[in-house]
């Protein structure tokens, strides 16, 4: 059976039509002015879909948009480093926690969440146990190199 052009060309339309729209729901270009609260609702249903470019993009949003909170701001650096770490990212994520745990070593690291100290400490943690263990495989994006 032969194929003609006029076959092909309405499929091969359809087939970029499909991927364009698709292309357009995974990931929004402008994250709309929510409150804090919304962002953060926002970027853990997209987690919980395991959609991380945009949960990226709204924790992105909290954190640039809430510079005067340390605690919006802690809640975004945890939840990206988090993201990368689900990801497999152990590199990109271990720097990121690590930034983070760094921020505790101020004068007013009492006044500070301590939620995300523990929770950066247990996932760093995590990533040694991941590493460590024998036969782990070198994936270069898990380590950050890809």
């Amino acid at each position: 059976m032969r194929i003609s052009k006029k076959t092909i060309r309405p499929l091969v339309w359809g087939a970029l039509l499909v991927c364009g729209l698709s292309a357009c729901a995974t990931a929004p270009q402008d994250i709309p002015q929510l409150s804090a609260e919304e962002l953060v609702q926002r970027a853990q249903e997209a987690s919980d879909r395991n959609r991380y470019k945009v949960a990226l993009q709204y924790y992105q949003a909290l954190h640039d948009r809430n510079q005067a909170s340390t605690d919006w701001t802690l809640t975004a650096e945890y939840e990206i480093a988090f993201i990368h770490y689900k990801q497999k990212k152990y590199a990109q994520a271990r720097e990121e926690l690590t930034a983070l745990l760094g921020r505790y070593d101020s004068p007013d690291a009492e006044l500070m969440p301590q939620q995300f100290r523990r929770l950066a400490a247990i996932v760093l943690k995590n990533i040694d146990e991941k590493e460590a263990k024998p036969g782990a495989p070198k994936n270069p994006a898990a380590t950050g190199e890809g």
